[in-house]
């Protein structure tokens, strides 16, 4: 009877946290699951990751499911038996008793917990839920390989979560977080601000570097301060002295504080890829604390000239 009992048990239990873990992560915050995994918790990470792999996901609760129906079965039959000994009927009946309980405590009300706290119930059942989709991969894949060849067939792709969030949801998430009080008008443009930069290209950022005033090596002191002062440029691109290829920058108050008479030196051009982030090549630029960058395509060729002031002002300004 021991043995019925903890199959009856242990698979009411694995029914109760595979179908709530799926509610779970039907109802998680998104935006809770990305920071918690830009924070660095691998638990969030590995969440993240079946989310946007959501075949796979199906596939382990389905797997998880049918196991823990087959246990809680089979644990009624093995109780009927210990009890009423060898009878159909009495089986039958059980069954019949039992599935109330079973839809209640292994259904319903895990469901409605998850539903209800879908981001706490989710990390703290996250190990368990990785242990069993460790566990159950190799029946798992199957199954994945058959979503993904369908998805293929169909052209459907599933939703992923990226950690560039949508617009429209992050809209919702700082307009609660105003009404609440948690944020500031100021802050929640600035943070929607941060997210619609990240959401851009980084080369509609870009001046093309035919359009930007240079000088170049060898240049006349006060010729340059009056070509900045006339474009109200504080830093300026430097070319080889025979107009040649861009070879750096150069800051119109070191030139104006300098002891020099020409331009003699210049700054380093950082080089960014066209495909990074602005919010990243931002944050490159402050850390290195450079103010002038050159985005390259694929090839290595410029496709423009990047300046942190005009990253900087759209944070703060916004993108239009």
């Amino acid at each position: 009877m021991s043995v019925a009992l903890a199959l009856l048990f242990f698979g009411l239990a694995l029914s109760a946290f595979f179908s709530g873990s799926e509610t779970g992560f039907y109802r998680a915050t998104r935006v809770r699951l990305v920071i918690d995994a830009l924070d660095g918790d691998w638990i969030s990470g590995r969440l993240l990751w079946l989310a946007n792999n959501p075949a796979l996901f199906v596939a382990t609760t389905l797997v998880g499911n049918n196991i823990a129906n087959y246990m809680t079965s089979f644990g009624v039959v093995l109780l009927t038996r210990a009890i009423a000994g060898d009878a159909t009927a009495a089986e039958l009946g059980a069954t019949v008793l039992f599935s109330p309980i079973v839809f209640v405590y292994g259904e319903l009300l895990p469901k409605y917990l998850f539903y209800n706290a879908p981001n706490l119930l989710l990390r703290r059942g996250g190990p368990v839920f990785l242990f069993f989709a460790v566990v159950f991969a190799p029946i798992s894949a199957v199954l994945w390989t058959l979503g993904l060849a369908v998805q293929t067939l169909t052209g459907e792709t599933p939703l992923r979560i990226r950690l560039a969030l949508a617009r429209k949801e992050l809209q919702e998430a700082f307009e609660e977080g105003h009404e609440a009080g948690i944020l500031r008008p100021a802050q929640r443009d600035l943070a929607q601000n941060l997210f619609a930069i990240a959401a851009r290209p980084l080369a509609s950022y870009c001046r093309p570097a035919a359009r930007v005033v240079t000088t170049r090596l060898g240049a006349a002191k006060d010729e340059v301060l009056r070509l900045a002062g006339q474009y109200r440029a504080g830093v300026m691109p430097v070319s080889g002295a025979q107009r040649g290829e861009l070879e750096g920058y150069l800051r119109v108050v070191d030139l104006y504080l300098g002891d020099e008479e020409t331009v003699q030196t210049s700054r380093p051009l950082m080089k960014l890829d066209r495909k990074a982030s602005p919010i990243h090549a931002l944050v490159q630029l402050q850390s290195e604390k450079e103010e002038l960058a050159v985005v390259v395509d694929e090839q290595g060729r410029s496709v423009g000239l990047l300046y942190a002031d005009d990253l900087a002002r759209s944070l703060i300004r916004g993108t239009t």
